[in-house]
């Protein structure tokens, strides 16, 4: 590793060494994945709880509705680097620290749990109210019609809207490296643009294409699957 250090930075004068990359990359993945898992486990529930309480829903419940929609705005008005900054309090007690890649997870997590919830709310919506029409029909209980009936039926258009989540992590870590979060996006920041480093800028962002179309990839051919 350390001879192709040394031969990429002789031939593209970067700064940015391959070793460099290769761990950003390993940051990304861990702020995405561990806040992707986190945001997911708070909005889903948020989700199916938005589906049942609004107004025409299975168990219609105006207040509890109405908190639920009032808290999840909220935040997502608010940009992240703005969120990061007014929450690193709340980060410290949890993570220990406002700064580094760990730290970062919790403005992510708390980033991306309103946006999935949206998502995946719309993602139920979206399905056709015959559906739970004939689950009542047959008797079927709040949770079965949401196991056996909702979530099977949306379960493409998930798949969709988690994919769409992902993507938007991906560019929100980039602004986590203002706290020390590092990733791939933070070495474009710190090097491709406060140093001018045009190597290091171009190579992080055919990184972040890569990465995103990959995803995206995947994410298509999931839910292809899921509509056969």
């Amino acid at each position: 590793m350390n001879q192709l250090n040394t031969w990429w930075r002789d031939t593209t004068g970067s700064r940015v060494t391959p070793e460099m990359y290769l761990d950003s990359f390993g940051e990304t993945l861990y702020m995405v994945g561990i806040s992707l898992f986190l945001g997911a486990l708070l909005g889903i529930p948020l989700a199916l709880a938005f589906v049942i309480t609004r107004p025409g829903g299975l168990k219609p419940n105006k207040v509890v509705y109405g908190v639920l929609n009032v808290v999840v705005n909220i935040i997502r008005s608010l940009p992240f680097i703005i969120l990061l900054v007014a929450i690193s309090p709340f980060t410290r007690v949890i993570a220990g620290t406002a700064i580094g890649t760990t730290a970062a997870l919790v403005p992510l997590t708390l980033y991306i749990a309103p946006f999935i919830a949206r998502l995946i709310e719309q993602s139920l919506l979206e399905v056709n109210p015959g559906i739970t029409e004939a689950a009542d029909s047959m008797g079927a209980s709040l949770f079965q019609t949401i196991r056996y009936f909702l979530l099977p039926e949306a379960k493409s258009s998930i798949i969709l809207a988690v994919t769409t989540a992902t993507i938007g992590l991906i560019s929100a870590t980039a602004m986590a490296g203002t706290i020390g979060g590092g990733g791939v996006g933070d070495l474009a920041i710190s090097y491709g643009y406060q140093q001018f480093d045009s190597i290091a800028m171009l190579t992080t962002v055919v990184l972040l294409i890569i990465i995103v179309q990959a995803i995206q990839s995947v994410g298509n051919t999931l839910a292809r699957r899921a509509r056969a």
